[in-house]
């Protein structure tokens, strides 16, 4: 008779057993980063550098994670970030995040490549709060109606992905031969005109000579989606330089996520959470930020809104649990990232979130020492 698994107790034990469960092509899929893979390390060990300072003996009578995020009231700030092909990993695929998400009040972000239709989540019982993922496409009427079905569908936010107009370099996805199967495909794609690149002429560039570029979108793309639907909240997603967020301002956007697409596009940015402070420094407030890449423990999460975000979203975490034990295994994780970041807010003396900030680190980037109170 087979022992059973060990119980996982962190999200790192749902890594370790979802490694042994997947096909090892689907888990370099899901786990590559591009070229060497640098920054998809460093989104992790960045937090590593970051240590924290206790606090003893403080009042932490009334403690909660609670926040209001684009006026949607949360339980805490952990979201799931938008990844495509659940169904890779889980055969209940979407459905069974969309499962943990509404039990934990966690706010799910739908990707346009979801294998699961955004209606038949918003259909469930009891679905989460959805937030649609979009990429431009290459005709703008068609982005307009991948956005209109999600907006139909019940999505509260759309998020406007900035920092893919071309896919990053995978070495390790090319080298394991993945090849998504038949019966898995981008559900919200089906019908659109995908960008078609021109044959390379010979000697000639592959990229810059295949027209791909030609429909990328552009700042005037934000301007022009913020036009079309002015009610609805516009987050854009893959901003990692000041500038960039400071234009996302003029250009109307509702709020910024921080992130290097988990380390999958351009090898050599920076991490994450190195890039937030200077992000938050540009907004100063004007507009809410969130942060992805990396994010393990609930230690990640407390440094995070120390620097300056609001909330955090787990991407690959969410699909080790969904692989280890469906909608279960997710819940399961999501409520040890909360329990792990109220025993930090606990032992930094942080009642609520808003009490959280820079001076919960024990070095201040930028300072070199304990802040004082």
């Amino acid at each position: 008779m087979n022992s059973p698994p060990p119980v996982p107790l962190c999200a790192q034990d749902y890594a370790d057993l979802a490694r042994a469960r997947l096909d090892p092509a689907i888990w370099a899929w899901l786990e590559s980063g591009s070229a060497d893979q640098l920054t998809a390390q460093d989104n992790q060990q960045a937090y590593a550098r970051l240590k924290l300072r206790s606090r003893v003996l403080r009042p932490l009578q009334g403690a909660h994670t609670r926040l209001t995020l684009a006026g949607q009231a949360l339980r805490h700030p952990i979201l799931i970030a938008p990844s495509a092909w659940h169904g890779l990993v889980h055969p209940e695929a979407e459905q069974a995040t969309a499962l943990a998400a509404a039990a934990t009040g966690t706010l799910l972000v739908l990707s346009a490549q979801s294998g699961t239709p955004i209606e038949t989540l918003a259909a469930l019982p009891a679905p989460p709060t959805i937030w649609f993922q979009l990429y431009a496409q290459a005709r703008p009427e068609d982005t307009l109606a991948l956005a209109e079905r999600a907006i139909r569908a019940g999505a509260q936010a759309l998020v406007l992905t900035v920092d893919a107009p071309v896919n990053g370099i995978r070495n390790a996805e090319q080298r394991s031969g993945f090849r998504c199967p038949p019966h898995i495909r981008s559900v919200h794609l089906d019908g659109l005109s995908p960008a078609q690149a021109r044959p390379t002429p010979p000697g000639g560039s592959p990229l810059f000579d295949s027209g791909l570029l030609d429909v990328a979108p552009t700042w005037d793309t934000v301007t022009w989606l913020r036009q079309q639907f002015p009610q609805v909240p516009l987050w854009l997603k893959g901003i990692l330089d000041p500038e960039d967020a400071r234009l996302a301002m003029q250009h109307g956007a509702s709020g910024l996520i921080v992130s290097n697409h988990g380390g999958r596009c351009l090898d050599t940015l920076p991490a994450t959470i190195e890039a937030l402070p200077a992000i938050a420094r540009a907004v100063d407030g004007a507009l809410p930020i969130l942060l992805d890449g990396g994010i393990r423990r609930g230690s990640d999460i407390l440094k995070a809104l120390a620097l300056g975000a609001q909330a955090v979203l787990i991407g690959r975490p969410a699909l080790h649990a969904l692989a280890v034990d469906g909608a279960s295994g997710l819940a399961h994780l999501i409520q040890l990232l909360r329990g792990e970041l109220e025993v930090a807010m606990a032992l930094t003396g942080c009642r609520t979130l808003d009490e959280i900030g820079p001076h919960v680190l024990w070095d201040k980037p930028g300072h070199g020492s304990a802040a004082a109170d």
